[in-house]
Protein backbone atom coordinates (compact mmCIF):
# COMPACT_ATOMS: atom_id res chain seq x y z
CA UNK A 1 0.00 0.00 0.00
CA UNK A 2 1.48 3.34 -0.98
CA UNK A 3 1.73 6.23 1.45
CA UNK A 4 0.82 9.83 0.69
CA UNK A 5 3.88 12.09 0.87
CA UNK A 6 4.19 13.89 4.19
CA UNK A 7 6.02 17.24 4.17
CA UNK A 8 9.19 17.70 6.18
CA UNK A 9 8.15 17.13 9.73
CA UNK A 10 8.37 19.60 12.60
CA UNK A 11 8.51 16.73 15.10
CA UNK A 12 11.59 16.27 17.25
CA UNK A 13 11.26 12.47 17.57
CA UNK A 14 9.43 9.66 15.76
CA UNK A 15 6.63 7.62 17.29
CA UNK A 16 8.00 4.55 19.10
CA UNK A 17 7.21 1.29 17.23
CA UNK A 18 5.65 -0.10 20.41
CA UNK A 19 2.91 2.56 20.27
CA UNK A 20 1.87 1.23 16.87
CA UNK A 21 1.63 -2.30 18.28
CA UNK A 22 -0.39 -1.05 21.26
CA UNK A 23 -2.77 0.82 18.95
CA UNK A 24 -3.31 -2.19 16.70
CA UNK A 25 -4.08 -4.32 19.75
CA UNK A 26 -6.94 -2.02 20.84
CA UNK A 27 -8.51 -0.42 17.77
CA UNK A 28 -11.83 0.38 19.53
CA UNK A 29 -10.01 2.57 22.06
CA UNK A 30 -7.97 4.17 19.30
CA UNK A 31 -11.05 4.93 17.19
CA UNK A 32 -12.92 6.43 20.13
CA UNK A 33 -10.06 8.75 20.92
CA UNK A 34 -9.56 9.58 17.24
CA UNK A 35 -13.20 10.69 16.99
CA UNK A 36 -12.73 12.90 20.03
CA UNK A 37 -9.53 14.32 18.55
CA UNK A 38 -11.34 15.42 15.39
CA UNK A 39 -13.94 17.26 17.47
CA UNK A 40 -11.20 18.88 19.54
CA UNK A 41 -9.36 19.95 16.39
CA UNK A 42 -12.48 21.71 15.13
CA UNK A 43 -13.02 23.40 18.50
CA UNK A 44 -9.38 24.55 18.59
CA UNK A 45 -9.76 26.24 15.21
CA UNK A 46 -13.00 27.92 16.29
CA UNK A 47 -11.49 29.10 19.58
CA UNK A 48 -8.59 30.71 17.74
CA UNK A 49 -11.02 32.44 15.36
CA UNK A 50 -12.88 33.98 18.31
CA UNK A 51 -9.72 34.89 20.22
CA UNK A 52 -8.03 36.59 17.24
CA UNK A 53 -10.98 37.83 15.20
CA UNK A 54 -8.97 40.83 13.98
CA UNK A 55 -6.57 38.51 12.10
CA UNK A 56 -8.48 38.06 8.85
CA UNK A 57 -6.05 35.58 7.28
CA UNK A 58 -6.24 33.39 10.36
CA UNK A 59 -10.03 33.48 10.67
CA UNK A 60 -10.67 32.66 7.01
CA UNK A 61 -8.16 29.79 6.99
CA UNK A 62 -9.35 28.30 10.27
CA UNK A 63 -13.02 28.58 9.32
CA UNK A 64 -12.28 26.22 6.43
CA UNK A 65 -10.17 24.00 8.63
CA UNK A 66 -12.88 23.69 11.30
CA UNK A 67 -15.40 22.52 8.69
CA UNK A 68 -12.91 19.96 7.40
CA UNK A 69 -12.22 18.63 10.90
CA UNK A 70 -15.95 18.14 11.50
CA UNK A 71 -16.21 16.20 8.24
CA UNK A 72 -13.35 14.02 9.48
CA UNK A 73 -15.26 13.43 12.71
CA UNK A 74 -18.26 12.25 10.72
CA UNK A 75 -16.03 9.97 8.64
CA UNK A 76 -14.58 8.36 11.75
CA UNK A 77 -18.05 7.77 13.17
CA UNK A 78 -19.09 6.04 9.93
CA UNK A 79 -16.06 3.76 10.01
CA UNK A 80 -16.69 2.98 13.67
CA UNK A 81 -20.26 2.02 12.83
CA UNK A 82 -19.15 -0.19 9.92
CA UNK A 83 -16.65 -1.92 12.21
CA UNK A 84 -19.20 -2.42 14.99
CA UNK A 85 -17.40 -0.08 17.38
CA UNK A 86 -19.63 1.94 19.68
CA UNK A 87 -18.78 5.44 20.85
CA UNK A 88 -17.66 5.42 24.49
CA UNK A 89 -16.71 8.45 26.57
CA UNK A 90 -13.05 8.36 27.60
CA UNK A 91 -11.12 10.28 30.20
CA UNK A 92 -8.57 12.63 28.64
CA UNK A 93 -4.99 11.50 28.22
CA UNK A 94 -1.99 13.50 29.41
CA UNK A 95 -0.77 14.67 25.97
CA UNK A 96 -2.88 17.75 25.25
CA UNK A 97 -3.09 18.68 28.93
CA UNK A 98 0.70 18.67 29.31
CA UNK A 99 1.20 20.57 26.07
CA UNK A 100 -1.27 23.26 27.05
CA UNK A 101 0.44 23.64 30.42
CA UNK A 102 3.47 24.93 28.51
CA UNK A 103 1.58 27.74 26.81
CA UNK A 104 2.19 31.32 27.85
CA UNK A 105 -0.77 33.00 29.48
CA UNK A 106 -0.60 36.42 27.80
CA UNK A 107 -0.28 37.75 24.27
CA UNK A 108 1.60 38.13 22.05
CA UNK A 109 3.32 34.95 23.23
CA UNK A 110 0.11 33.02 23.83
CA UNK A 111 -1.05 33.34 20.21
CA UNK A 112 2.23 31.95 18.92
CA UNK A 113 2.17 29.09 21.42
CA UNK A 114 -1.41 28.14 20.55
CA UNK A 115 -0.58 28.03 16.83
CA UNK A 116 2.58 25.99 17.37
CA UNK A 117 0.86 23.59 19.73
CA UNK A 118 -1.85 22.99 17.12
CA UNK A 119 0.83 22.48 14.46
CA UNK A 120 2.59 19.84 16.56
CA UNK A 121 -0.63 17.95 17.24
CA UNK A 122 -1.49 17.90 13.53
CA UNK A 123 2.04 16.83 12.59
CA UNK A 124 1.93 13.95 15.07
CA UNK A 125 -1.44 12.89 13.70
CA UNK A 126 -0.11 12.89 10.13
CA UNK A 127 2.86 10.76 11.14
CA UNK A 128 0.71 8.22 12.97
CA UNK A 129 -1.83 7.90 10.16
CA UNK A 130 1.02 6.97 7.84
CA UNK A 131 2.29 4.38 10.31
CA UNK A 132 -1.13 2.83 10.88
CA UNK A 133 -2.63 2.86 7.38
CA UNK A 134 -0.80 -0.23 6.03
CA UNK A 135 -1.76 -2.33 9.05
CA UNK A 136 -5.42 -1.60 9.82
CA UNK A 137 -8.57 -3.12 8.23
CA UNK A 138 -9.53 -1.88 4.75
CA UNK A 139 -12.24 0.67 5.67
CA UNK A 140 -9.95 2.30 8.19
CA UNK A 141 -6.87 2.07 5.96
CA UNK A 142 -8.55 4.11 3.22
CA UNK A 143 -9.63 6.75 5.73
CA UNK A 144 -6.17 7.00 7.30
CA UNK A 145 -4.45 7.33 3.95
CA UNK A 146 -6.63 10.31 3.17
CA UNK A 147 -6.26 11.85 6.60
CA UNK A 148 -2.46 11.63 6.54
CA UNK A 149 -2.31 14.16 3.73
CA UNK A 150 -4.98 16.37 5.31
CA UNK A 151 -3.20 16.54 8.66
CA UNK A 152 0.07 17.36 6.90
CA UNK A 153 -1.65 20.30 5.22
CA UNK A 154 -3.02 21.38 8.57
CA UNK A 155 0.32 21.42 10.34
CA UNK A 156 1.80 23.40 7.48
CA UNK A 157 -1.06 25.91 7.77
CA UNK A 158 -0.60 26.34 11.50
CA UNK A 159 3.16 26.66 11.04
CA UNK A 160 2.66 29.35 8.39
CA UNK A 161 0.27 31.26 10.66
CA UNK A 162 2.81 31.04 13.49
CA UNK A 163 5.56 32.35 11.21
CA UNK A 164 3.34 35.26 10.17
CA UNK A 165 2.50 35.99 13.79
CA UNK A 166 6.05 36.07 15.14
CA UNK A 167 8.66 35.92 12.39
CA UNK A 168 11.60 36.50 14.73
CA UNK A 169 10.57 34.04 17.43
CA UNK A 170 8.61 31.14 15.98
CA UNK A 171 11.50 28.79 15.15
CA UNK A 172 13.14 29.00 18.57
CA UNK A 173 9.80 28.56 20.33
CA UNK A 174 8.89 25.64 18.07
CA UNK A 175 12.15 23.91 19.03
CA UNK A 176 11.26 24.27 22.71
CA UNK A 177 7.69 22.99 22.34
CA UNK A 178 8.60 20.16 19.97
CA UNK A 179 11.16 18.86 22.46
CA UNK A 180 8.45 18.63 25.13
CA UNK A 181 6.02 17.04 22.65
CA UNK A 182 8.61 14.42 21.73
CA UNK A 183 9.09 13.54 25.39
CA UNK A 184 5.35 13.05 25.86
CA UNK A 185 5.00 10.57 22.98
CA UNK A 186 8.16 8.60 23.71
CA UNK A 187 7.65 8.00 27.44
CA UNK A 188 5.34 5.27 28.77
CA UNK A 189 1.65 5.97 29.33
CA UNK A 190 -1.08 4.38 31.43
CA UNK A 191 -3.80 4.59 28.76
CA UNK A 192 -3.83 4.24 24.99
CA UNK A 193 -4.70 7.42 23.16
CA UNK A 194 -4.06 8.61 19.62
CA UNK A 195 -1.33 10.91 20.92
CA UNK A 196 -0.15 8.85 23.88
CA UNK A 197 3.19 7.25 24.46
CA UNK A 198 3.60 3.47 24.40
CA UNK A 199 1.83 1.66 27.21
CA UNK A 200 3.59 0.58 30.37
CA UNK A 201 4.68 -3.06 30.24
CA UNK A 202 2.29 -5.41 32.12
CA UNK A 203 3.32 -6.39 35.62
CA UNK A 204 5.69 -9.33 35.46
CA UNK A 205 6.36 -8.60 31.77
CA UNK A 206 9.42 -7.16 30.12
CA UNK A 207 10.46 -3.61 30.99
Amino acid sequence: MSHPPVPRSILAAPTPPQWVEDALADLPALLNDHANCEKKAASTALALMFAYAEDRALTVALSRLAREELRHFEQVLRVMHSCGVGFVRQRPGRYAQRLRALLRSHDPGRKLDLLLCAALIEARSAERFVLLAPRVPAPLAALYLGLAGAEARHFELYTALARASAAAEWQARLAQLSAHEAELVTTADDVLRFHSGPLHAPRGGPT
